[in-house]
């Protein structure tokens, strides 16, 4: 008899293997938004039709994270005919600029995509080197550009406000479409300071030219001008 539930059971799982029984014939993708979710689909429609009991689930893994939204992926089966997979997915920090192109960036500082020009306009531009090579997946190589676009993606509710996020010399700068600079200093503390100038900002007088909040608990504006290095019209697209 044991022998026979064995027997049955091996028979059971080759019958589910080889045969459209438990099909894949659906892709659900939670955690994302449709846009993410439509490309996970995309990525896996090969594995429709395909039996659930045999999927090479390492593969279908791989294909979500070879996404340049997505940063991580897992998967399950719903029997009977449902594939169920869900992603951590990047979270767009900025739009990088470079000439007159165009990337949404990570918060992490992978190249989620190209874009076309003025699109995400609430999103703070950072821009690069017009000869600074750009490929849709892979991370920002200069450390300094991976600096203001993750102080851009910590600006929360700022953010809208940011034309510009820089971070050079040590000093990283926010330029508001006001044209108001505001100034973090060291890249340290970005949350806290973004809220420190977000108070501030009900405050500062008109006229003044920059808000330096890089020590929080002492916020100073004026007037005058922080060294920006920005090629022009770079708050336009």
């Amino acid at each position: 008899m044991g022998l026979g539930i064995v027997a049955f059971a091996l028979f059971a799982y080759l019958l589910a293997r080889e045969t459209p029984l438990f099909a894949v014939d659906r892709i659900e993708v939670e955690g994302s938004s449709p846009r993410v979710a439509g490309q996970v689909r995309h990525a896996l429609s090969s594995v429709l039709g395909s039996p659930l009991v045999g999927l090479d689930g390492s593969a279908v893994v791989r294909r979500a994270e070879a996404l340049p939204t997505v940063v991580s992926a897992g998967y399950d089966r719903s029997f009977p005919h449902t594939l169920r997979v869900t992603v951590v997915p990047e979270r767009p920090a900025a739009v990088l600029r470079s000439g007159a192109s165009s990337w949404l960036v990570s918060i992490r500082g992978r190249i989620m995509g190209r874009l076309a020009l003025r699109t995400d306009p609430s999103l703070p531009r950072v821009w690069v080197p017009a000869h600074t090579a750009v490929l849709v997946g892979s991370t920002l190589g200069s450390a300094t550009t991976r600096v203001a676009v993750r102080a851009a993606g910590l600006a929360g509710t700022l953010a809208p406000r940011i034309a510009v996020a820089t971070y050079s010399g040590g000093r990283l700068v926010f330029r508001l479409r006001s044209g108001l600079q505001v100034m973090l200093g060291a890249p340290t503390d970005v949350k806290l300071k973004v809220a420190v100038a977000q108070r501030a900002l009900t405050f500062v007088p008109s006229g003044s030219t920059y808000l330096d909040v890089s020590l929080p608990g002492r916020a100073v504006s004026g007037t005058g001008s922080l060294v920006l290095e920005v090629p022009q019209g770079s708050s336009r697209g």
